[in-house]
């Protein structure tokens, strides 16, 4: 079983939890309890703080609301396809308990909800990046308190839409079956990915640009299955050449997770 590190649960965290075994009532709980959850409502608070300091005019404001909430797919696609799903971080010595930590655990077990949430010191550049300096140009017409106020409100927006991301993506994982007909092929969707083929529907909430970029699949398109599925092409030869994510491990885990040590 892959290692957690210890860090990753604080004291009021103490048990593990496991999507496929819960219940969605259980889920919501601890979705809501989940230490990077309550980091960025807490973020996206005091960001819209900010704004009511330093307000902006109606229309940079719902431009960098709507910018905001557009980029976030695409900049997700680009990171778990090019960065999550590289065969290079493993094998640099200071990045690879990075990717161990923010994709390798996670296709390892992918529904061990301590691993399912992106790590803080990580997702929060990456949603600033994304979303602030948007925020910043969009209001700069306007004048410097404008843009400040819109660059708040991007970066709020792209918190609070990474927390639907991260429910969304929790729900994915769960053993429910979702109500929603657009839900339940998002799922679909995403149990392929994770379960047949990785090299493919890299999308959570949206497929666009997968359609886009030549990655959407339905598993008929793909008969066979990915021999990489669970180990994201870190395989037991690899690692004899480049052990630093097997050491953290504790080894290299193969086969189905659910059935490993059977």
């Amino acid at each position: 079983m892959v290692k957690i590190a210890s860090t990753l649960r604080p004291s009021f965290w103490r048990r593990e939890h496991h999507l496929d075994k819960m219940s969605f009532k259980e889920l919501v709980v601890a979705y809501a309890q989940y230490p990077a959850i309550i980091a960025y409502v807490l973020l996206s608070i005091a960001a819209l703080a900010v704004y009511a300091w330093r307000p902006a005019p109606l229309a940079p404001t719902l431009i960098a609301f709507g910018v905001s909430t557009l980029i976030y797919p695409l900049v997700w696609y680009v990171l778990h396809r090019w960065v999550l799903h590289s065969r290079w971080m493993f094998k640099v010595p200071f990045l690879a308990s990075t990717w161990k930590r923010i994709h390798y655990d996670h296709h390892q077990d992918p529904n061990h909800l301590e691993v399912l949430f992106g790590a803080l010191h990580t997702t929060l550049p990456t949603i600033a990046i994304a979303t602030a300096p948007l925020g910043y140009a969009i209001g700069s017409p306007w004048g410097p308190d404008a843009a400040l106020g819109a660059a708040a409100v991007a970066f709020a927006t792209g918190l609070l839409t990474t927390c639907f991301y991260e429910f969304v993506h929790c729900i994915q994982h769960l053993a429910y079956k979702p109500k929603s007909k657009r839900l339940a092929e998002m799922k679909r969707r995403h149990m392929a990915h994770h379960f047949h083929d990785e090299n493919g529907n890299f999308g959570i909430t949206t497929f666009f640009w997968d359609k886009l970029f030549g990655t959407h699949y339905d598993r008929p398109e793909r008969p066979n299955k990915s021999e990489t599925v669970f180990n994201l092409g870190y395989t037991p030869e690899i690692a004899e050449r480049y052990p630093h994510v097997a050491r953290l491990s504790g080894g290299v885990a193969t086969g189905h997770p659910r059935r490993r040590g059977e």
